[in-house]
């Protein structure tokens, strides 16, 4: 008896998109004699644990077994943990994340609500008897203290001792001390709220005040029984959470860190090296100002290092600011047109590159993630490289055509590179830039290789990927099937194998697929990023159109036969398909979408179109619904199958449940798909093997494509 192979959408499922097994979160000791890492111990297994690589030898240690620490037991994540998970979008469990002193010679990290720490030289990890549940535990610099969360208070163990104290406890409901508040972790990137400095005896610590915060609930209806989980969301127009800074010592000292809060209220960025005193990046609401601030920790009293100002808004970068060893300002920044890098006062590249993060700065050169820019000498369609740069000019890392990135620690780096013609990725260790040892992946092969054309496609050359089945080899026309993300921080086309898998699995079920980065999206210039500006629904949507027409000339599509699917922003972008173009578009399989941009959150929302109680008719003509239901939808009627996951609290099921009634008053039919205890990253295997298996019966059916 032969056993079925398993479906692409199962292992697909399974292997949490083949990511299961792979290395990941890379810690470089300074003298370069440890490499630290997180991996499972196969492509299907969930469970992460933390490894150590030594560089000379290539030999990996297992430094802490999850499984083996907790005894075989299940684990069990408080809630602050899940929120946490779900804002940076963590599917794994086990070891998810770690924080190291120094030397990299101790690590820290929560399982199940309780501290566990490892001992990297000797490879033995143990359980610190703490308060309970433990929320992101970091050690200090010299390893003698581990800082950590529990119950909204910022508490401190000795890493030997166990002398485990309170340094901050909140003093009313709604407070908390040490956490990122739910639009800092969701939309600014910065995942975490107290900060060691670099002499170990004191820390800069966030407090957060949810009490401004408007409540929404976010309940199971598939279990009445059980209360609704309560979410502070700030949503668009309304007020954010009150976050204000201390230095707080191990010695019990505390001292507020004094800005001008009103103006800029976003708590953005804070580093603490010995490189200079604490540096805050500080942002205004409407996120068209903001400060680079020096903070005195005896006074806490700042003053200001550099200020940004741009008539449309100001990104957020990885990496920045902080300082150079010398006591320079890094930063990354929009000037004559170009993303640059600039050390103090001078920029260190120019218009040929487009700066993405910085990933480390030593005495010597910076090294960034950067993709071509607006006047590089070729086009490199989805390419991410990794640069060193200093006065003397830039220099490529990277060496293949692909997607890089890299961790660095004097002359020791890991560099992580995923390429068109090889699955999953491949981390490499570098000393003095040579090749030195691979890290093992346990990855699974996807047993799919995308046929893709990386292209620019019409006369705004907007980058597309084009993907057509394996077994194609015909002159016939095919049914069309847009799969972009198409909205900001979303890019897609890139020059990687594993980003176009799905893509490739629904070609195979005869489509052409079409996968178009337009304006607003990421890697291209900031222009293209700032041109949505109060047009993101118009904008986005007609660079979708265009590039298909473009593509026409090249490819067999059929344009009598277009679906457009998407999610999150994708799935906003396939509705705006279907209601205002259905002369283009003819079905659309829309997930999760934002519909009353209202609802959304501030720091996103307010970016792209102000603030709504200001400038209502924006917000309006750039959604899906208002008050009054549909907006701008032109007829026909297209078919349309509206996916979303009950316990969704970033965009929560409220957006389509308004759409779907507004399109039943329209009296426009349509499909809805509830997801009973889904979130916004549906990692049920169960329930995204079957979404895909879903969309593909209703594409076919709604396009009248037989088998």
């Amino acid at each position: 008896m032969t056993t079925e192979p398993e479906s692409f959408p199962r292992r697909h499922a399974r292997t949490q998109r083949f990511t299961l097994g792979a290395p990941r979160s890379f810690t470089v000791a300074p003298d370069g004699s440890r490499v630290a890492f997180l991996r499972s111990a196969s492509g299907t297994d969930r469970a992460n644990a933390l490894w150590v690589l030594d560089p000379t030898s290539g030999e990996e240690r297992l430094a802490a077994d999850p499984h083996a620490l907790l005894g075989g037991a299940e684990e069990h994540l408080p809630p602050e943990e899940r929120a946490r998970r779900e804002r940076s979008r963590e599917g794994g469990s086990g070891i998810v994340g770690y924080a190291t002193d120094a030397a990299v010679e101790l690590a820290s990290f929560a399982l199940s609500g309780r501290l566990f720490t490892a001992e990297l030289r000797a490879g033995t990890a143990r359980e610190l008897p703490v308060a309970t549940p433990v929320i992101d535990p970091r050690p200090s610099p010299d390893g003698r203290h581990v800082a950590y969360v529990a119950r909204g208070a910022l508490r401190v163990t000795g890493a030997e001792s166990g002398d485990d104290r309170a340094l901050a406890e909140p003093e009313a409901e709604g407070v908390s001390y040490g956490l990122a508040e739910f639009i800092a972790a969701e939309e600014m990137g910065r995942t975490r709220g107290f900060w060691w400095g670099p002499d170990s005896d004191r820390l800069l610590v966030a407090r957060v005040d949810d009490t401004p915060v408007q409540r929404w609930w976010i309940s199971d209806p598939a279990h009445p029984d059980r209360d609704p989980h309560h979410v502070p969301y700030p949503a668009a127009g309304t007020p954010n959470a009150d976050v204000r800074l201390f230095v707080i010592g191990l010695d019990g000292t505390r001292t507020e860190v004094g800005w001008d809060r009103r103006r800029y209220p976003y708590l953005a960025r804070v580093h603490w090296s010995a490189a200079g005193a604490p540096l805050l990046l500080a942002q205004a609401r409407d996120q068209r100002s903001q400060v680079y601030l020096a903070v005195d920790p005896e006074s806490g009293r700042t003053r200001m290092v550099h200020a940004d100002e741009d008539r449309t808004w100001l990104e957020l970068f990885p990496g920045v600011p902080c300082w150079s060893p010398s006591g320079q300002l890094v930063r990354i920044a929009d000037e004559g047109g170009a993303r640059v890098l600039a050390v103090g006062e001078r920029p260190l590249t120019g218009a040929q590159l487009h700066v993405r993060a910085v990933l480390d700065v030593s005495g010597e050169d910076v090294l960034i993630s950067a993709s071509a820019g607006a006047e590089a000498a070729e086009p490199e369609t989805g390419e991410v490289h990794v640069y060193r740069v200093n006065e003397l000019g830039v220099e490529r890392v990277s060496a293949v055509p692909g997607v890089h990135s890299a961790v660095r620690a004097g002359d020791t780096a890991v560099l992580v590179s995923a390429t068109l013609d090889r699955p999953g990725s491949r981390a490499q260790v570098l000393r003095d830039g040579k090749p030195a040892a691979t890290v093992t992946s346990y990855a699974e092969d996807p047993g799919l290789s995308p046929r893709v054309t990386l292209t620019l496609g019409g006369a705004r050359r907007v980058p597309c990927a084009v993907l057509m089945p394996t077994d194609y080899h015909g002159d016939t026309s095919l049914p069309v099937l847009l799969d972009p993300y198409g909205g900001p921080h979303g890019q897609r086309v890139v020059a990687a194998h594993n980003a176009h898998l799905t893509s490739q699995w629904f070609a195979d079920q005869g489509f052409a697929v079409v996968v178009a980065d337009g304006r607003g999206t990421p890697g291209h210039s900031p222009t293209w990023e700032k041109s949505v500006k109060d047009e993101l629904a118009a904008v986005v949507l007609q660079d979708q159109v265009d590039a298909l027409h473009a593509l026409a000339a090249d490819f067999p599509l059929d344009l009598g036969r277009v679906a457009i699917r998407g999610w999150s922003f994708g799935g906003y972008l396939a509705a705006l398909a279907a209601l205002r173009r259905p002369d283009v578009f003819h079905a659309a399989v829309v997930g999760a979408p934002v519909t009353d941009l209202r609802l959304y959150d501030t720091h996103y929302q307010e970016r792209y179109l102000g603030d709504p109680n200001e400038r209502p008719e924006v917000y309006r003509r750039n959604s899906l619904i208002d008050d009054a239901g549909l907006v701008d939808a032109a007829e026909p009627h297209r078919p349309m199958m509206i996916i979303h996951g009950l316990a969704d609290d970033n965009v929560v099921v409220a957006h389509s449940l308004r759409l779907s009634s507004a399109l039943l008053s329209a009296g426009r039919p349509h499909e809805v798909l509830p997801l009973s205890g889904v979130t916004h990253m549906t990692p049920q295997e169960s329930v995204a093997e079957n979404l895909l298996l879903l969309q593909v019966d209703f594409l076919k059916r709604s396009l009248g494509i037989e088998g």
